[in-house]
């Protein structure tokens, strides 16, 4: 739509301000020609596919809020890899990153209260094919003192997914702690 809107625009205005039309549109005749060398097909499966990996890392946050961990480990691909949350350098497989998370939670190391949630925003996403990469913030809330909201850890997402079966899946997930930094040892 708002390539008809920019077309309509561009074809009047010119006129209106005595432009000769010819010194406009070739600019925005190689745009509209670029946005036709991809079909509208392959444009709208692109944007689906884009949702249904908003989708996936929303279901991330809310299996692991609900400490549904077998619902978690099928977010994964078969070969999946998952990285930080935890410091235990790569784990491999779905199964064995749910046990992963279920044991962080379990243990508590920070001492959280609960409820506590993930929220997630910022996210860059670039499908091609049946692969795709993102790039995305994530923020740990937990009850804070007074029982208020409280933002205690911000982290920065880099992902690698997939489409297996027809199912978009994380096939790796690197968690980088950004507050509270991570520490780098000393050198």
């Amino acid at each position: 739509m708002r390539a008809k809107i920019f077309v309509t625009i561009a074809v009047i205005i010119p006129a209106a301000a005595g432009v000769v039309p010819g010194t406009v549109v070739p600019a925005q005749a190689q745009s509209q020609q670029s946005a036709k060398t991809v079909s509208v097909e392959t444009r709208l499966r692109m944007l689906e596919d884009r949702e249904e990996i908003r989708r996936l890392m929303i279901e991330y946050g809310r299996t692991l809020d609900q400490r549904d961990f077998n619902a978690f480990s099928k977010l994964f691909a078969q070969d999946a890899e998952y990285g930080g949350g935890g410091g235990s350098g790569i784990t491999k497989g779905p199964e064995a990153i749910a046990k992963l998370l279920e044991s962080i939670f379990k243990e508590n190391p920070t001492g959280l209260k609960s409820p506590n949630f993930h929220l997630f925003c910022n996210e860059t996403i670039q499908v091609k094919g049946d692969e795709a990469i993102a790039v995305s913030k994530g923020i740990f809330v937990a009850p804070g003192d007074g029982n208020r909201p409280e933002a205690v850890m911000l982290a920065t997402y880099r992902d690698v997914f997939v489409c297996e079966n027809g199912i978009w899946k994380f096939k790796k997930r690197i968690v980088q702690s950004d507050i509270p930094a991570t520490q780098t040892p000393e050198k």
